[in-house]
């Protein structure tokens, strides 16, 4: 059965992150923002505030750890608008296309709940989506089957049904894990040859 619904990851896909934008000014060259990111806000710490650990507590845990970066790591999350640089516009164009064809559109994104409404209304494509799934309200983060199921639930409709499209591999493999049909985001142009061998465009 070809998917008739399409569900899309948001960071990487729809909308380019990046923390380092953040301390561009703050801290002396590339190569001190990368030991910055490894050492102290690394990717690991920043996926529980995805998964729904408040952005206080996690504030908090790591200026124990390391109190002289106090004012480093409380711009990890002031500056979220400054790492959220704007949007992947290949890839709105593509949602823009599913749009017009009547596609029904879902997103399920790995995003903590504090920062995302500050991202929803700076992107008018939001709008195009029938239900979002934001994994720091569910406490729950992909690629664990439940938060699939979670959205899922909110479709209404069986797991073939839906396309789920991701620049995780991790995530992609989730969603075929329930029985959804995946594809792994690499740019615009790919997709848009996947979404056309679905029969979607």
């Amino acid at each position: 059965m070809n998917p008739s619904i399409v569900v899309f990851d948001f960071g990487g896909v729809l909308v380019d992150w990046d923390p380092r934008r953040v301390y561009q000014h703050l801290l002396p060259d590339a190569a001190a923002i990368e030991e910055f990111l490894a050492t102290v806000c690394t990717p690991d710490w920043n996926v529980k505030q995805d998964a729904g650990r408040s952005i206080a507590e996690a504030e908090a845990e790591l200026i124990a750890r390391f109190p002289d970066k106090a004012k480093l790591i409380r711009a990890y999350y002031a500056g979220h608008e400054v790492a959220v640089g704007g949007a992947v516009q290949g890839t709105v164009d593509l949602l823009e296309r599913l749009h017009a064809k009547n596609v029904p559109l879902y997103g399920l994104t790995n995003w903590s709940g504090e920062t995302f409404p500050r991202s929803y209304w700076r992107f008018s494509f939001m709008e195009r989506f029938r239900h979002i799934v934001v994994s720091g309200d569910e406490k729950l983060i992909k690629p664990d089957p439940a938060i699939y199921r979670t959205m899922l639930k909110h479709i209404a409709a069986p797991a073939e049904q839906c396309l789920f499209i991701d620049d995780s591999l991790k995530n992609v493999d989730g969603a075929k894990s329930v029985g959804m049909h995946a594809v792994h985001f690499q740019s615009p142009a790919k997709l848009e040859a996947d979404l056309k061998a679905f029969g979607l465009l």
